[in-house]
C-alpha cells in the first residue's frame, strides 16, 4: 500500500514536471516568435528609411541641379525678350528716317517733302525723332493729311516697349553723332536705344552694349 502511494507521488510528480517544461517551453516559443515580429517589423521600418533617404538625397541633388537651370533658363528668356525689344525699336527708328530723312535744311525723305512744317517739328538735322514718343504717332501738315484715304497720322510704334531686365520704359538713348559707349544723351534726336541695366549677360557682355 505504501510503495502503491509512493508510486502515484512519483508519477504525479514526473507529470508536474513535464506540464513546466511544457509551459516553459511554450514560452519561450511565444517569446521567439514576439521577438521575430519585433525584428520584422524593425526591419521593415528600417527599409522605408533607407528609401525615404534615398529618394530625398535624390530631390536634394534635382534641386541643386534645377534651381541653377531655372535662374539660367529665366535669364535667357530676359535676354531673347531685350533683343526683341531693341529690334522692334530699331526697326521703327530706320522706318521713321526713310519717311523723314534730311540733311540740315535740306529735305529728302517721302514725308519729309510733303510736309515739311512737321518734319522740322519732329526730326533732328538727319532726320531722326526727337525723342522716342515721336515714333507713337506724327501728325502729318502737308498735302498728305488732306488725302481722304490717307489718315493724317503716321505710327512707327504701338507703344514705347517696357525694359524686361528694368521693368520700365526709361531706355538708354544716343544721338546720330554720338560715339557707341556714350553715358549722355545729347537731345537733338534718337538715333539708336539701349538698356540701361548694369547687368552682364550669360556670355559675360554688357546687356548695355547690345
Amino acid at each position: 500500500m505504501h510503495r502503491t502511494v509512493s508510486c502515484v507521488v512519483a508519477s504525479l510528480a514526473s507529470i508536474e514536471s513535464w506540464r513546466r517544461r511544457v509551459v516553459a517551453l511554450g514560452s519561450s516559443v511565444a517569446t521567439d516568435a514576439m521577438a521575430a515580429r519585433r525584428d520584422g517589423r524593425a526591419a521593415e521600418r528600417g527599409v522605408t528609411l533607407l528609401e525615404l533617404m534615398v529618394t530625398v538625397t535624390i530631390l536634394l541633388v534635382l534641386a541643386s541641379v534645377a534651381m541653377p537651370l531655372s535662374k539660367y533658363t529665366g535669364k535667357r528668356t530676359q535676354e531673347l525678350e531685350l533683343r526683341q525689344k531693341l529690334r522692334e525699336m530699331r526697326n521703327a527708328l530706320d522706318e521713321f528716317r526713310r519717311d523723314w530723312a534730311r540733311d540740315g535744311e535740306i529735305l529728302a525723305g517721302p514725308l519729309c517733302v510733303k510736309n515739311k512744317t512737321t518734319c522740322k517739328e519732329v526730326t533732328g538735322v538727319t532726320g531722326y525723332p526727337k525723342s522716342l514718343e515721336t515714333l507713337l504717332e506724327v501728325k502729318l501738315s502737308g498735302a498728305e493729311a488732306t488725302v481722304k484715304e490717307t489718315t493724317p497720322i503716321r505710327r512707327y510704334l504701338r507703344r514705347v516697349p517696357l525694359d524686361p531686365l528694368t521693368g520700365t520704359d526709361d531706355w538708354g538713348l544716343r544721338c546720330y553723332q554720338d560715339p557707341p559707349d556714350v553715358k549722355d544723351w545729347c537731345k537733338e534726336d534718337v538715333f539708336d536705344v539701349y538698356s540701361k541695366s548694369p547687368d552682364e549677360a550669360v556670355d559675360k557682355s554688357k546687356y548695355r552694349d547690345w
